[in-house]
C-alpha cells in the first residue's frame, strides 16, 4: 500500500505521465525562487482574503506573514493563494448574495491545489462562514484565523465603534436630533483601527462560533485586530496547520451534532447575531447536520444571555476579551455543554476550558445567577405567516411589543421602501406593523440586511424609537429593535408573506411563538391565484443562485453544494 502523496506531489494533473506532471510543477515552482529542498517539504496553503475593497481585512497581509513564519518554523512550506473576499459595505446587492460564491471558490482551491493542510484567514461577516462551509466540503485539515475586532474610539466622552453606533447616530440624524455637520464629524470616528465591527455583530459572533466548533483557540475569537496577540495567534495557526499534516483532525470531526448544539448555546448566551443562525445552519448542512428551529427555541429557554455587549448591552469586543472571553463564557455554560467535543489539537472542550485563565470580569460576562437575561437572545416563530419559521432577536427588542396585533403597512421591495418610507403622506402610526417582502435569497436583492426597516421619518421626529418590523431578509448583527426576520418560505418562493397587503392584520406573540396573518382563507386563495412568480435571471451567478438557493431555514446555501448534491 503506497503512502498518500505529500506537498507538491498531491493533486498532480493527469497528462498520462504523472512523473512528468510533477516534474513540470516543480520546474515552474522553481521559477519563483524556491529551492529543491523547499519544494520537497509538506505544504500549508493560506487562503489570502486581502482586498482593497475589504476594510475588515486591512491587516491580512501582516497576518499572512505571521502564518508563514509559523509554518516555516514548524518545518513546512507556506503557499498563499487568493480567494474571493467579501465586505458588506462594498458589495451590491449584498455580501450575502456572494457568500456561497466565496465558499465555492475556496472549496475548489482547497481541493484542487497541492496542500496538506490550510489556514483560512477571514473576518468580515460572510467570509468566516464561507470558509468554514468550504472546509466542511473539502474536508482537509483547516485552521481558522480571524482578523479580530477593531478597537473602540474614545470621542468626546463616549466610545464609538462600528456599526451599532453608526446605526444609533443615524437614527438620531433621521429624527432631527443630530445635525448634518455632526453626523459628518461622527462618520470619521466610527471605525478607526483595523478589524471587524467592535461589537457583538455577525463577525464577532461567527468568530466565537468558529472557536466553539474547535477551528481555533478559544481566546482567538476576541483578541483585538491591532494587538500583538493577534500576530502570535497567526504564527500559532501556521504551526498548528503543520502539526495537522502528521496528526490530521478534519472538519468532519469538528462539525458534529454535539458541537453545533454547543455553538447554538453560545449564540444564545452571547445575545449574538441573527445572521449567525443562517450561517451556522449552512456550515452544519455541509457536514450533514441539521439545525432545527424548534430545538433552538428549546435551547433558548434554558440558556441565559450572559454577555453584556452592544448591540444588546454596553460593552465592546475588547471588553469581552479582557473580561475572560470565550473561556470565561464557556465556564459559565459548562453544565449546558457537550464537553466531549474536540478542537484541532484533539483536546476536549472540558480540557480547553480547564486550561484557560480563571479570571472573569462580571461587568461584561455575567454569572448564571445574575444574567443579562434569564433566557436566550433568539426565539423561533411559526404560524400562518411563517409556516417554516422565522426569527426574532428578543435580547435586542422592546418587550412591550412582544404581544402585538395590528394592521400592517406593506412595502413590496427595496425600491418601494426607499420611495415611500420618509414621505410625510405615508399613512402610518406607531402601532402599525411594517412589512417588507420580496427581499429573500431568491430575489435580486439577495437577502440583504434590510430587515432593520427605518422608522418612518415623521414618526422618528415625533420620538418613536421602535416598531414591529417583519421581512424575509436579514438584519445586521449590530442592529436592534423588535424585528422579525427570515420569514420562510419567502415571498418570492410563494410563501404567505407574498400575499400580505397593506391593511391586513397580523399577530405577533413571542409568548406563544406565533406569527399569524389574520386573513380569511378564501381571500388568500384569491390572492394566491393572482400571484406570479419572479422572473428567472438570464445568466451568470444570479441565474445559478435562483436555480439552486435554499431557504433561510436551510442556511440559504446552494442545493448542489450540500453533501447529497440536492
Amino acid at each position: 500500500m503506497t503512502d498518500t502523496p505529500k506537498g507538491l506531489s498531491r493533486n498532480v494533473a493527469n497528462y498520462g505521465d504523472r512523473d512528468f506532471a510533477l516534474y513540470l510543477r516543480r520546474s515552474f515552482a522553481a521559477s519563483m525562487g524556491y529551492s529543491r529542498q523547499a519544494l520537497e517539504k509538506p505544504v500549508v496553503g493560506i487562503a489570502d482574503t486581502a482586498s482593497d475593497y475589504n476594510n475588515c481585512h486591512r491587516s491580512v497581509p501582516e497576518l499572512k506573514d505571521a502564518v508563514k513564519r509559523g509554518v516555516m518554523m514548524a518545518g513546512a512550506l507556506p503557499l498563499a493563494f487568493p480567494t474571493v473576499s467579501l465586505c458588506e459595505p462594498s458589495l451590491t446587492p449584498t455580501s450575502m448574495h456572494y457568500r456561497n460564491l466565496m465558499a465555492l471558490d475556496t472549496e475548489a482551491m482547497l481541493s484542487a491545489q497541492p496542500m496538506d493542510a490550510a489556514v483560512l484567514i477571514g473576518g468580515c461577516d460572510k467570509t468566516v462562514p464561507a470558509q468554514l462551509m468550504a472546509a466542511a466540503s473539502a474536508d482537509i485539515p483547516c485552521v481558522m484565523l480571524v482578523t479580530g475586532p477593531m478597537l473602540a474610539q474614545r470621542f468626546e466622552g463616549e466610545r464609538l465603534a462600528a456599526c451599532t453606533d453608526c446605526r444609533r447616530y443615524w437614527a438620531r440624524y433621521r429624527a432631527g436630533d443630530v445635525s448634518a455637520d455632526r453626523i459628518g464629524e461622527i462618520e470619521g470616528k466610527l471605525a478607526t483601527t483595523a478589524g471587524t465591527c467592535g461589537v457583538m455583530g455577525t463577525a464577532s459572533t461567527m468568530a466565537c462560533i468558529a472557536a466553539t466548533l474547535g477551528f481555533m483557540p478559544l481566546m482567538a475569537a476576541s483578541a483585538p485586530a491591532v494587538h500583538a496577540d493577534r500576530l502570535r495567534l497567526a504564527e500559532e495557526a501556521g504551526a498548528t496547520a503543520v502539526r495537522l499534516i502528521a496528526n490530521p483532525i478534519r472538519p468532519s470531526q469538528l462539525i458534529t451534532a454535539k458541537s453545533v448544539e454547543n455553538a447554538l448555546r453560545v449564540l444564545l448566551a452571547l445575545g449574538g447575531s441573527t445572521n449567525a443562525l443562517v450561517h451556522l445552519t449552512a456550515i452544519a448542512g455541509r457536514a450533514g447536520v441539521t439545525v432545527d428551529l424548534k430545538r433552538l427555541d428549546a435551547l433558548s429557554e434554558e440558556t441565559p444571555v450572559l454577555v453584556d455587549l452592544k448591540p444588546t448591552g454596553d460593552g465592546y469586543m475588547e471588553d469581552f476579551h479582557a473580561a475572560g472571553g470565550m473561556v470565561a463564557l464557556l465556564r459559565e455554560l459548562r453544565d449546558l455543554l457537550h464537553l466531549d467535543t474536540i478542537d484541532l489539537h484533539g483536546r476536549t472542550l472540558a480540557e480547553q476550558i480547564d486550561a484557560g485563565t480563571p479570571f472573569v470580569d462580571r461587568t461584561y460576562i455575567r454569572a448564571r445567577a445574575e444574567p443579562v437575561s434569564p433566557v436566550g437572545g433568539l426565539v423561533s416563530l411559526f404560524g400562518t405567516l411563517a409556516p417554516d419559521g422565522a426569527i426574532l432577536k428578543r435580547s435586542a427588542a422592546t418587550p412591550a411589543l412582544f404581544e402585538t396585533e395590528a394592521r400592517c403597512l406593506v412595502f413590496d421591495g427595496l425600491a418601494d421602501l426607499a420611495a415611500r418610507i420618509d414621505s410625510d403622506d405615508l399613512d402610518v402610526t406607531p402601532q402599525d406593523i411594517l412589512i417588507l417582502k420580496n427581499t429573500g435569497p431568491l430575489t435580486p436583492a439577495g437577502m440583504p440586511e434590510a430587515g432593520y426597516l427605518p422608522i418612518p421619518k415623521k414618526l422618528a421626529r415625533a420620538g418613536v424609537k421602535d416598531m414591529v418590523r417583519m421581512s424575509d431578509c436579514r438584519m445586521s448583527g449590530t442592529a436592534f429593535g423588535t424585528i422579525v426576520l427570515h420569514i420562510t418560505p419567502e415571498a418570492a418562493a410563494g410563501g404567505p408573506l407574498g400575499l400580505v397587503e397593506t391593511g391586513d392584520r397580523v399577530r405577533l406573540s413571542v409568548k406563544d411563538r406565533r406569527l399569524d396573518l389574520l386573513v380569511e382563507e378564501a381571500e388568500l386563495a384569491r390572492r394566491r391565484a393572482a400571484w406570479t412568480p419572479p422572473a428567472r435571471p438570464r445568466r451568470g451567478w444570479d441565474r445559478l443562485v435562483f436555480d439552486q438557493v435554499l431557504q433561510a431555514t436551510e442556511g440559504a446555501d446552494l442545493a448542489f453544494l450540500r453533501p447529497d448534491g440536492e
